[in-house]
This record gives structure tokens, C-alpha cells and sequence, in this order.
């Protein structure tokens, strides 16, 4: 009984918050009342009241006395929250969202190189170098481009040995999901790029962690700059 309101309350939560971050109800916009949405959803009233709690630590809703049920600004919403990412990824994310991610993991992935460098145990380096095999692979389409991309850049953050980076892993993995949805990257990974994965491990393996901050920052700044020249079409368009 109590894993079914359990998994009440968290389907509940997943459908309003679908609907938020798709655009359904607009910021500043009113939800139904705890009482409606018992209604609508067909749920007791604990488990609505426990899912109107959920969203609002998410930052995507505000709920007070005789006020109701507002959608908050998006400013507020907690775009590290695993569930908020992944529904802005499923519903209406855009270039310029986009952008600010990338601008964030141009800060995050040059430092975790850096870090890489200096603290990454063998497991760790056998961790990033099983992921470039994976990439090598990918080149000639005998693994997934995509899965194997994300597993090196997940293998460089744990390699910090920072559990503040650590944290940002499930950050990285939905900006990169992003980024495919976007650039509707479907081909394989080149050797261009592959190749210049393998210059980022080798600095991190040498401990040279100047020249690893470098290399990321360059691969990372070559995305962005595919992001902006997509952005500049766009506007181009309109």
C-alpha cells in the first residue's frame, strides 16, 4: 500500500512537471487545487499534498494559503534537479538553453581535466581509456557515438576524485543529451575528434594538468562555437 502512493505521488510529480517545463502552465500561471488535481489524477489527498511539495523544492511551483498553486519563474527552477533537466530535455528545450549550458561545462570539464591530472587513481585511467576504446569504436560503428562520448567525459569528472564535481555528473550527462538532440548528431564519432579525446587522456595519464585543461577547453569551445553558428542561423531566419 504504501509503495502504491509512493508511486501515486511521483507520477504525479512526473506529469505536472511535463507540464510545467513543456510550457503547458505558463510561469506565473495557476495549477488546479490540491483538491482538483485529487480529482483529475484520482489520488488521496496526502499523496497530492506530497507531490505539491516535491515540485516546490524543485523550485517549479509555488504553493501558499488562499493564493493557490503558481508555476514559478523559471529563473527559480532547480536545473540541477535529475527530474527537472530531464524534463526540460523531453519537452521544449532551446539553442539559447542550450548555450548556457555549454557555457557551464566549458567551466566544469576544462577544471576536471586539470583535476584529472593531478588525482586520477589507475582504475580512473582505465575507466577513461576503456571509454576511448568505445570511441574508437564508435568511428567505424561498432559502438554507440553517443553512449561512448558520455562515458568519457562522465570517467574525467569521477577521475577528480572531487565529490563536488562528482555531483555535476548527472549535469553533464543531460547537457550532452541536449547537445545530440540539437545538433541531430547521428554519424559516428570522427577521427578528428576521437583524436582529440586521446590528447585529454594522455595530459591526464602524464599528470600534466595545464595541458589537459588546454585540450578540454578547446574541444569544448568548438561546441559552443557549433551552437552559436546554429543560433545565428536561426535569427538569420527570423
Amino acid at each position: 500500500m504504501e509503495s502504491s502512493h509512493r508511486n501515486l505521488t511521483h507520477q504525479l510529480v512526473h506529469d505536472l512537471g511535463r507540464k510545467i517545463t513543456e510550457g503547458i502552465y505558463s510561469v506565473g500561471g495557476r495549477l488546479p487545487s490540491e483538491a482538483d488535481l485529487c480529482v483529475q489524477f484520482n489520488i488521496s489527498r496526502t499523496a497530492t499534498r506530497e507531490a505539491v511539495k516535491m515540485l516546490t523544492a524543485k523550485g517549479l511551483i509555488s504553493s501558499r494559503p488562499r493564493q493557490g498553486i503558481t508555476v514559478a519563474d523559471f529563473k527559480h527552477w532547480n536545473l540541477f534537479d535529475a527530474d527537472v533537466l530531464n524534463w526540460i530535455l523531453l519537452g521544449r528545450p532551446d539553442l539559447y538553453l542550450l548555450r548556457h549550458f555549454l557555457q557551464l561545462r566549458l567551466a566544469i570539464e576544462a577544471e576536471a581535466a586539470y583535476l584529472a591530472a593531478q588525482n586520477a587513481s589507475e582504475d580512473d585511467l582505465i575507466n577513461i581509456e576503456n571509454a576511448l576504446i568505445r570511441m574508437k569504436d564508435a568511428t567505424t560503428g561498432q559502438d554507440d557515438t553517443h553512449e561512448a562520448d558520455i562515458e568519457f567525459h562522465q570517467s574525467v569528472i569521477s577521475a577528480t576524485n572531487n565529490p563536488f564535481f562528482k555531483q555535476l555528473i548527472n549535469f553533464i550527462t543531460t547537457a550532452l543529451k541536449v547537445n545530440i538532440r540539437f545538433t541531430n548528431r547521428m554519424i559516428a564519432v570522427t577521427e578528428d575528434e576521437y583524436q582529440a579525446h586521446v590528447e585529454i587522456f594522455e595530459f591526464i595519464k602524464n599528470g600534466n594538468s595545464q595541458a589537459a585543461f588546454d585540450a578540454a577547453m578547446v574541444t569544448q569551445r568548438a561546441t559552443i562555437a557549433l551552437v552559436d553558428a546554429q543560433i545565428v542561423a536561426l535569427e538569420n531566419k527570423s
